[in-house]
């Protein structure tokens, strides 16, 4: 599975001959000016939560591409009134089959709200499966015991992506249980260093993990790996 990682929490993975995109939040990143947002593509961008910077440049990255947005209803209807027609509304628990695989919807806790104060309905995660395994986009989140229900309801986790950068969401130390929660050794930490409130020691970070028998890998900005 090709990942590529645009900053913040916003990376690409390529599945199934499919090019899905997570959270696009570019332009407005200082630490992602190497990458060029027009050149991005996808087939699908899925949105976790509405806060701008998880949303930023997703309705101009939509209509030039014309990927399918995956998200919540709330959200998919904000698309549509910002000229994105091509969109398919979940919710909370459901799963659904796309060419590439499918996506099952579940719990996050934190906020959501658009970038004009409007609500932006409950914050979700997701599991992507597909024909050579399946990973966890776990969006913007405190740690839940809700995340134990995944290895019951879900293949087994070859990935899963945490956010570790504490203040917003968890930090490193409660990824670590996350990972647990979810039976997956494999993480790849989002959600850091952007601004100045979570910026981290990224050694200490993976000490943790190691520490643990685990591994957290961290990208570099316009950085790409098979994961």
């Amino acid at each position: 599975m090709k990942l590529t990682y645009y900053g913040h929490a916003c990376f690409s993975v390529e599945v199934g001959g499919k090019v899905l995109l997570f959270d696009p939040f570019i332009s407005y990143n200082e630490l992602a000016k190497s990458i060029d947002v027009n050149a991005i593509q996808a087939d699908y961008i899925l949105i976790s939560h509405a806060h701008q910077d998880h949303v930023a440049d997703a309705p101009a990255i939509a209509k030039r591409t014309g990927a399918k947005v995956i998200s919540t209803p709330e959200i998919t209807g904000w698309f549509g009134k910002n000229g994105v027609e091509n969109v398919h509304m979940m919710n909370t628990g459901g799963r659904f089959h796309f060419d590439f695989g499918s996506v099952k919807m579940v719990n996050a806790i934190h906020s959501s709200a658009f970038p004009d104060g409007s609500y932006g309905a409950n914050p979700v995660g997701f599991v992507i499966e597909h024909s050579k395994g399946a990973f966890y986009y776990a969006g913007d989140t405190a740690l839940t015991m809700d995340m134990k229900l995944i290895p019951l309801t879900c293949k087994k986790i070859d990935l899963a992506i945490l956010p570790i950068g504490d203040n917003f969401t968890m930090g490193a130390a409660d990824a670590v249980l996350a990972s647990d929660f979810v039976e997956c050794n494999n993480v790849l930490g989002v959600h850091y260093d952007t601004f100045g409130w979570i910026k981290i020691d990224h050694a200490a970070a993976q000490k943790l993990f190691a520490d643990k028998g685990k591994s957290l890998t961290l990208l570099n900005i316009g950085e790409t790996k098979d994961l």
